[in-house]
């Protein structure tokens, strides 16, 4: 009898390999460029997929074990936070707005990543960048689900947070993430990968994450941690997988460079925008703060992305256009818009309130050169006002942006005392711009950027209105109506902390009256 054959391991790469370009095929009864028609039409050049590499080559079978040991720590994280009350532990009930702006403006956008990712893993021909993209997916869709079941035990306690789904789809300060997702994967694929996993992911995500779950941690959210520390593993794969794209269409062509180069500028300021709700959160919204938007800005942008683009410079990639632009912004953009968002809070579903002085005195010592010269008299006044009239609300409606959709709140680049107003006309319309760059990104491709679906707009076209409502007829308000449209709660779910249920119930279960605008110590 013959002795049994041992069968030798394949060795993790080899083994990757067959798991990846050893499960593709061409196709015989239809050509290729016709069963895979979209990574061709952006004008990139691939000459060998097999030149695409995964540092991290995690095969399937390896990942659903790695991510079910990762599943069984955070949820039972979650539910001993549930089971001990653990919402009773953070520092103060101003916190939980900072979740739900997270949970309306971020949660979603990990489920249009997981869409987005798998449209790219369809459209490749190479398999190693398909089984990369369908990962990923993957990795994306388990964020959204982690993401909400951590943050829905808030819901049971705290308003703002009951419809999140439906505000990401029609609220106003919503469309700005809404419309760079739906921006992204409505390009080509490469384009996609541009966007997300290089110009978001690998550039601009530690600005999010990482704060972020720093503040959670200094609040007490320990189940908005846990779900933080489980996605950074994923994340630092993303950041591989996007810099690998980058990588590998500027290695395999010369003509790819102009082409990449033009999205680094697109979309390094279409996700520098989307960041100005999380500078606005970082600085106000913190009860307990870990550091500044200036100090985030300048450890995890101009640090990392500096040396980045040094990196990239023997591609022949520049930093992007709007770069110094961004970096002068540093000091300016979250001021601004907590500002605006104090105007606005009665159209939004979160509350705003006035920095205390002890918050003042911090932001004066972060933004030594700015805050007290430009902002901190206009808190000064409106609190003044509040006292003597009660709370102000601005009832016009804004001008908005119509390429990243936000409402016009941003100054001109070295004289922050002057609105930022850009105009171009296309087809005998105006359409109007918070930057030279949001500009020039209309201009290039002007026929995509007429759809924008702008929020103020449509609610003067009436189309944010319950269809029972006419809001020209006598007695009926337009901005109880669109709330109702919305599906937010006046007063309960919006306006100012200080009269709020949310504050008033969290002080009764802590037992005592916390101090207007203080956070418990």
């Amino acid at each position: 009898m013959d002795a049994p054959v041992k069968k030798k391991k394949l060795g993790l790469k080899d083994r990757y390999a067959a798991m990846t370009r050893g499960l593709h095929w061409d196709t015989t009864y239809q050509p290729m460029d016709k069963v895979f028609p979209y990574d061709k039409y952006e004008g990139i050049k691939i000459h060998d997929w097999d030149k695409w590499e995964d540092p991290f080559r995690l095969t399937m079978d390896a990942y659903w074990k790695y991510q079910g040991e990762k599943d069984k720590k955070l949820y039972a994280v979650i539910d001993s936070f549930a089971q001990n009350n653990g919402q009773l532990g953070v520092s103060d009930a101003r916190y939980i707005n900072a979740l739900k702006l997270f949970i309306q403006g971020v949660t979603p956008l990990e489920y249009y990543a997981h869409r987005g990712f798998q449209h790219v893993g369809r459209q490749f021909t190479g398999a190693g960048a398909r089984v990369a993209a369908q990962m990923q997916a993957i990795d994306e869709l388990r964020h959204f689900q982690t993401e909400t079941h951590a943050i829905s035990h808030y819901n049971k306690y705290f308003n703002g947070m009951h419809s999140s789904n439906h505000w990401f789809d029609n609220m106003w300060y919503l469309s700005v993430p809404k419309s760079f997702f739906e921006d992204a994967f409505t390009g080509g694929p490469f384009e996609f990968l541009t966007a997300v996993s290089f110009s978001f992911e690998y550039v601009l995500t530690n600005l999010l994450f990482v704060p972020f779950m720093s503040g959670a941690a200094h609040n007490g959210d320990i189940s908005t941690v846990t779900f933080g520390f489980s996605a950074q593993s994923d994340e630092s794969r993303h950041m591989t997988l996007g810099i690998e794209c980058i990588k590998f269409m500027l290695e395999q062509d010369p003509a790819n460079v102009p082409i990449v180069q033009r999205w680094i500028d697109k979309w390094f300021w279409r996700g520098y925008r989307l960041l100005t709700l999380v500078a606005m959160m970082q600085d106000y919204m913190l009860p307990k703060r870990v550091m500044s938007w200036k100090e985030a800005w300048e450890m995890y942008a101009e640090s990392n992305g500096g040396a980045l683009f040094k990196d990239l410079a023997r591609y022949g990639i520049r930093e992007p256009k709007g770069w110094k632009d961004a970096c002068e912004g540093k000091d300016h953009i979250s001021h601004q818009a907590w500002a605006t968002f104090y105007q606005y809070s009665h159209a939004a579903a979160f509350h705003t309130w006035i920095p205390s002085e002890d918050e003042m005195k911090w932001l004066s010592e972060r933004y030594p050169d700015t805050f007290d010269r430009y902002y901190r008299s206009r808190f000064d006044h409106w609190s003044k006002e509040q006292k003597k009239e009660g709370r102000w609300f601005n009832q016009v409606l804004p001008m908005l942006c119509q390429v990243c959709t936000v409402p016009m709140l941003f100054t001109e680049p070295g004289d922050p005392t002057q609105i930022a107003y850009r105009e171009s006309t296309y087809l005998g319309m105006k359409y109007h711009f918070c930057s030279n760059h949001c500009q020039e990104i209309f201009d290039y491709e002007p026929r995509k950027y007429v759809q924008s679906w702008l929020p103020v707009h449509q609610i003067y076209q009436g189309n944010c209105y319950p269809d029972d409502i006419n809001p020209a007829s006598p007695g009926d308000s337009p901005v109880r109506e669109v709330l109702r449209y919305y599906g937010v709660n006046g007063g309960e779910d919006n306006g100012d902390f200080s009269t709020s249920q949310d504050k008033s119930n969290f002080s009764k279960w802590r037992g005592k009256d916390a101090p207007e605008g203080a956070s418990d110590e």
